[in-house]
């Protein structure tokens, strides 16, 4: 799920395909399903579908990651999804790059937007923390989690210069956000199915010896 999660997360790419009369330089991903566009059901559908697949994707990793930090971490990817579910429900009224009078701030998409983050980048941590107690578990994540992270949340915070009247070039670290986002999930389905394969041996086992008996 998350390996077409990672690939949905980036929909934004069609913005090229499209005559969205955005420019994404200067404008946010989330303006392409602003309520007066023209495109908003198709971006607003493929941002639902990811945050579906992310949502449960991460209930079931649930129970293939034990351990304490992992269910943590696992959880807030639970929020990750809930929050940009929230964000296609709650969308910006207006494209504020496009149409003079029309704010950055629109109170609710601006929340939810804020607990997507808040939610992702705690996945990053709990779980990379996770990594680290076990070594034996999560390889993937122990070895790159943090340097995700580490290029993810400066991105994320140069997005704001709108938010704080200083628009202008936040697009291009918004699209580099959102493509070590997609990166991110990237690991998530190769660790999830790490994991599955060695619960698959791991009920094998039992099996194999049971044979050799009779």
């Amino acid at each position: 799920m998350f390996a077409v999660a990672a690939l949905l997360y980036n929909w934004w790419l069609l913005e090229f395909l499209l005559p969205t009369g955005l420019d994404p330089r200067h404008s946010y991903v989330s303006e392409l399903y602003a309520a007066d566009q023209p495109f908003r059901w198709l971006f607003g559908g493929l941002e639902s579908f990811c945050a579906v697949l992310v949502v449960t994707g991460s209930l079931l990793a649930l129970r293939a990651v034990p351990g304490r930090w992992a269910r943590l971490g696992w959880l807030a990817m639970v929020g990750q999804g809930m929050s940009s579910l929230a964000d296609v429900l709650l969308p910006m009224a207006c494209a504020p790059s496009a149409e003079p009078g029309c704010e950055a701030v629109h109170p609710w998409h601006t929340a939810t937007s804020a607990f997507a983050h808040f939610f992702l980048f705690a996945s990053m941590v709990l779980l990379s923390r996770a990594a680290s107690r076990d070594r034996r578990r999560l390889p993937l994540i122990r070895r790159w989690g943090t340097r995700v992270l580490a290029l993810a949340l400066p991105a994320a915070v140069l997005t704001v210069g709108p938010l704080l009247g200083h628009p202008g070039w936040h697009g291009v670290p918004q699209r580099t956000h959102l493509t070590l986002v997609g990166v991110w999930f990237v690991l998530l389905s190769a660790e999830l199915a790490r994991a599955a394969r060695r619960s698959g041996r791991t009920l094998l086992a039992p099996t194999r010896g049971t044979v050799r008996r009779h």
